[in-house]
């Protein structure tokens, strides 16, 4: 992931006004999404309770949004079977009908389907005036909160295979929450 590359993205996410981002509260109990899937269903990240969760809220134009996905994919190869259930959630124009190719060219191998921009601000704490970059992450915990989610103007932070990685052996390890 070069420089000159993830510029090009972060133009292209900037859906808003440049201005300041107030960082949301962490953690946070992270509210129900609803995604539209290509095959005309939708999937609520609710039903993924007790698993740890990671959201990608993508362009599927986007070349760090493709390289994330393919890290998403081989964590949840490898954490799949331990609770791990990434899902992808595409807000750029036209994403309906990009989505599949865009699941059949990078291996994708979770879901992803189709959110508006204002359900991602809405699920990220963020404010309609936000100016946003993609890839935007938000790392769940098993209790359903959101532990960890990217900065909306641009950092690599959360999103380089190593840090992923170390978020979800994190979140893996930790218990679901007792049943009441």
């Amino acid at each position: 992931m070069n420089r000159r590359n993830f510029i090009e993205c972060s133009a292209a996410g900037a859906l808003a006004l440049p201005l300041a981002a107030q960082e949301p509260k962490l953690p946070r109990k992270a509210m129900p999404l609803e995604i539209a899937l290509p095959d005309g269903t939708k999937l609520n990240t609710s039903r993924y309770a007790g698993k740890v969760c990671v959201v990608e809220f993508l362009f599927t134009t986007c070349s760090h949004c493709q390289e994330a996905s393919r890290h998403l994919s081989a964590l949840n190869r490898e954490f799949g079977a331990r609770g791990l259930q990434p899902v992808g959630a595409a807000f750029n124009e036209g994403a309906m009908m990009l989505v599949p190719g865009f699941v059949k060219e990078y291996n994708v191998n979770y879901p992803v389907g189709v959110v508006s921009r204002e359900k991602v601000l809405e699920y990220l704490a963020l404010s309609t005036m936000t100016r946003l970059t993609v890839p935007l992450v938000a790392f769940l915990d098993r209790r359903g909160n959101v532990r960890y989610q990217s900065n909306p103007v641009g950092t690599e932070a959360l999103h380089s295979e190593q840090r992923m990685r170390q978020i979800v052996e994190e979140l893996i390890k930790e218990p679901a929450a007792k049943k009441s």
